[in-house]
């Protein structure tokens, strides 16, 4: 069936939807080969995002709202895929990602929200494959950057070892940028629905989660201060490691288990070296467990939501932006011992300039690199979706490097 768009923009009033929107105009729009529009709830403030951007007063505006059914099923239909920036996901998100599979329209979205990917997961699966839709979560910095690096990284051992590493450890070297709005707005609808359902913080624990009927071998545990020889630095709990490895772990199952059904996975932030990084990486432990205890408490979410934390639809000015950076190392090995590492870097923050442009490159490699006949529709992880197709169009075109460290 012929759609009338390449690509639907969903959210494109909210802070990370115009910079999508930004992105792609100044990237694509010019040329005009790429059939887009932009959707929201707001004919106006669609307009205004429009003239923003500097696009052609052509460029169709679309409305729509997260909860209307049919209004999404109709947006759906007349597009190859949808690209929606509109989270939570749990709160948000459900109405359209079901829309998408039932009418065989690939999806990518930000979402971190393991619990609820669990849960989606089973119940989007039979419909995608049957309609051809390819639904992919996790398509900003989480958890592309991990997930990729870890493919690119396998890609290479098998180029030189002829075989897969069976260990990988990712570590944080820099990390100048400030989480989004939208992302903290995840994390306490997501402590909430813990505090409601027992079962959810069970999918939280569990780093295979995201592979139903597929449970690996015991994973490090990332709570404590530890000294990593490899990277000849003391290391802390990463924030951000619970959803990753979720989708690494997904991504190694899609892929048939080709980095081996005892794969060993984790990710953790590099504090240095010597007594300062050991310092460094004790109080990223004890401010993990700090956050951990005062996020647990329903009145401290409350205040936090209405006084200390940036909202969905807010962010940083331009400068904070072009200013972010970040920087992964990967280190792997065989089960023979053999060694290899990668590193990843990204220009810009990695909470809105990076992911910006992570998620509209995941949106048009499905439509211009990815055969959907070769992929077959369900739900994806980037890396197992796109993988080495994704990591070329990042380096042409997103600010990301990814880098074999010899």
């Amino acid at each position: 069936m012929e759609r009338s768009f390449d690509l639907i923009v969903f959210g494109a009033t909210g802070f990370t939807g115009h910079l999508v929107a930004e992105y792609l105009q100044a990237t694509y729009g010019a040329a005009g080969g790429l059939r887009w529009a932009l959707a929201g709830r707001d004919a106006a403030k669609l307009a205004r995002v429009r003239d923003a951007i500097g696009a052609r007063a052509t460029l169709p505006l679309l409305t729509a709202d997260a909860s209307d059914a049919d209004a999404l099923a109709a947006l759906a239909a007349r597009t190859r895929v949808i690209l929606t920036t509109v989270g939570p996901y749990q709160l948000h998100g459900e109405t359209l990602v079901l829309a998408c599979a039932r009418a065989g329209t690939d999806y990518v979205d930000l979402c971190g929200e393991p619990a609820w990917m669990a849960k989606m997961i089973p119940r989007l699966q039979p419909m995608a494959a049957q309609s051809g839709a390819r639904i992919v979560f996790s398509c900003g910095f989480d958890s592309i950057p991990f997930d990729l690096g870890v493919v690119f990284l396998q890609d290479e051992a098998l180029r030189r070892f002829g075989r897969p590493l069976s260990r990988v450890r990712g570590r944080v070297r820099v990390l100048k940028g400030g989480p989004s709005g939208g992302t903290i707005a995840s994390l306490l609808a997501t402590i909430e629905q813990m505090r409601r359902d027992p079962s959810a913080a069970r999918t939280m624990a569990d780093p295979f989660a995201l592979t139903p009927g597929f449970s690996g071998p015991a994973q490090p545990e990332g709570e404590s201060a530890s000294y990593d020889e490899g990277a000849q630095s003391w290391t802390g709990p990463f924030v951000m490691a619970p959803i990753n490895t979720k989708n690494v772990h997904r991504t190694n199952a899609l892929l048939g288990h080709s980095w081996g059904r005892d794969f060993v996975y984790d990710e953790r932030m590099l504090t240095g070296d010597g007594a300062k990084g050991e310092a460094r990486a004790r109080r990223l432990v004890r401010q993990a467990r700090v956050q951990n205890l005062l996020l647990a408490m329903a009145p401290t979410r409350a205040l936090l939501r209405r006084f200390a934390l940036p909202k969905p639809g807010e962010g940083p000015d331009a400068q904070a932006r072009e200013n972010g950076r970040y920087e992964l190392v990967f280190i792997g090995e065989t089960t023979e011992g053999a060694l290899l590492r990668a590193k990843v870097i990204g220009d810009r923050d990695p909470g809105y300039g990076s992911t910006s442009k992570m998620i509209s490159e995941s949106a048009l490699c499905l439509v211009q690199d990815v055969d959907g006949a070769m992929t077959g529709g369900g739900v994806w992880t980037p890396g197992a979706a796109m993988g080495m197709a994704l990591v070329r169009r990042l380096q042409a075109s997103a600010g990301l490097q990814f880098t074999i460290e010899d």
